[in-house]
């Protein structure tokens, strides 16, 4: 055979050519290509994280909060005769609500938005669920009497439907575009003998959720 011939390279085994196609592949994603996708991966923005129930209150605060809740449940107690102890005078502002709102986003860090947070929260006043400490209760630092006992008592007298209206207004308030949203009965009164269907008793904490 002459050697002029020009050199014909052997025919690939099918193994040959897959590996021959990884090489290639490994070659092209360490180039430029690569790097984009790499950059185009690590470039995702992470998904914005969940408001936190304080930057629900620092969108509606508290003080707002409780005035609007006792415009539509006029009947609910107040609590507000204590003391204050910074000027000695009685502490109008310092009410039932207002210091149940706080206890709930503050001192628990619960959402304000969703019912069941706020049952929760009803249920601690009724001592079917977690613990209410005296010395961290909203009102302890700023009146001269603590104020638990008496909302405690205060919460305790109003009936389900009661505690259910006010749950209802906080959400409605806190999150005007619930989908779950319902008229509370402005004639509700905070004498439980006014209501018209006996209350069953109080059996733990599962049967205040209900």
């Amino acid at each position: 055979m002459s050697k002029n011939l020009s050199f014909i390279p052997p025919r690939l085994k099918p193994w040959q050519t897959l590996t021959a196609l990884m090489v290639v592949g490994v070659i092209v994603l360490s180039s430029g290509a690569g790097k984009s996708i790499h950059t185009n991966l690590f470039s995702i923005q992470p998904a914005m994280a969940a408001p936190t129930p304080r930057a629900y209150a620092q969108r509606i605060t508290p003080g707002d909060v409780w005035q609007q809740v006792y415009q539509q449940l006029p009947n609910l107690p107040r609590e507000n005769k204590y003391i204050s102890k910074e000027n000695g005078k009685v502490a109008e502002n310092n009410t039932l609500v207002n210091r149940l709102i706080k206890y709930h986003i503050y001192t628990k860090g619960r959402a304000p938005i969703y019912r069941l947070d706020w049952k929760l929260t009803l249920a601690d006043y009724l001592g079917a669920n977690e613990i209410i400490y005296d010395t961290s209760y909203p009102g302890n630092d700023s009146l001269r009497e603590n104020p638990l006992e008496g909302d405690r008592k205060a919460i305790s007298r109003l009936t389900r439907s009661q505690r259910d209206a006010l749950v209802q207004v906080l959400v409605n308030i806190f999150n005007p575009t619930s989908q779950n949203t319902q008229s509370p009965n402005s004639n509700t009164t905070a004498n439980p003998s006014t209501s018209t269907t006996p209350q069953p008793p109080q059996r733990g904490g599962a049967e205040l959720l209900k």
